[in-house]
């Protein structure tokens, strides 16, 4: 009897182990989930950032194949008043968010347009651009020069883009069928637009004045701006302490005139906001 119930205690000390273990497993787990993304940043050193790395004047390779650009420049000045180094994680548009969460970077610089949609999947810094967005169509074309004209056209567009959810959510219902077609960066879409593969695409000037003048495509901008988006720093969710530091260096490099200063230089004109 004595032994039966020498074996049953141990049973239960072995079971109150495993259990506590388990706890202690789940608690250690939480709470490398909950670690601080600002602290992990400083304590590595170096800032991860997400860019398309196609996208002239905000993200682009320069000729030292160089990470190079307004985004880039923004991001270098973050990673300066973090005393961190930056490091650019090149990543197509419509795989940004999934990297992003599966934590190939710790933010996204990129012309991420704030929207409700991907408030849900991730959280934003105050804007730090707006952009005005126009129709682009051939230098020869007359037939488009208002989003009414797309019905019974082929547009074209970034996958995975707000542009993108602008034309089927908002434009189809309204102006009626046109044909989308999508593009992983902005060069291929302006070459087609160039060719007379699409009859029109929408981007805001800033993106596309360099691309024109080096390949020097045929193309124009028409009407007014259809819409204006503004862009924001993108962060995981849950990272609130990361997010106000952010804010807080944006507002002090607009203070100091460093956001005026890369602003002019990429774009030949003094913000507006």
């Amino acid at each position: 009897m004595k032994r039966r119930r020498s074996f049953i205690g141990l049973i239960f000390i072995l079971v109150f182990t495993v259990m506590l273990s388990a706890c202690t497993s789940n608690n250690e787990n939480k709470a490398s989930e909950n670690v601080d993304l600002l602290q992990e940043v400083k304590d590595r050193g170096v800032l991860k950032v997400g860019v398309m790395g196609t996208y002239q004047p905000y993200n682009f390779l320069n000729e030292k194949k160089e990470m190079d650009g307004f985004d880039a420049d923004i991001a270098k000045e973050i990673g300066k008043r973090l005393g961190v180094d930056v490091e650019f994680v090149a990543q197509e548009f419509s795989g940004m968010i999934a990297g992003l969460q599966a934590e190939k970077f710790d933010t996204v610089i990129s012309q991420m347009t704030i929207t409700d949609e991907r408030k849900k999947q991730m959280d934003f810094t105050d804007p730090y651009i707006t952009n005005h967005v126009k129709i682009i169509v051939p230098e020869s074309d007359q037939s488009i020069t208002k989003v009414e004209d797309f019905k019974g056209k082929d547009i074209g567009v970034g996958l995975g883009t707000n542009d993108e959810t602008y034309l089927r959510t908002e434009l189809l219902p309204k102006v009626g069928d046109f044909t989308i077609k999508t593009y992983d960066d902005v060069i291929t879409s302006l070459k087609d637009l160039d060719a007379g593969r699409i009859d029109a695409t929408i981007n805001n000037m800033y993106a596309i004045k360099p691309v024109i003048e080096k390949n020097g495509f045929k193309i124009k901008a028409v009407g007014e701006p259809i819409k204006s988006d503004q862009a924001g720093i993108a962060v995981r969710k849950g990272n609130e302490t990361f997010i106000t530091e952010l804010n807080r260096i944006l507002n002090e490099m607009k203070k100091d005139g460093t956001y005026k200063e890369i602003y002019v230089k990429w774009f030949d004109e003094e913000p507006q906001e």
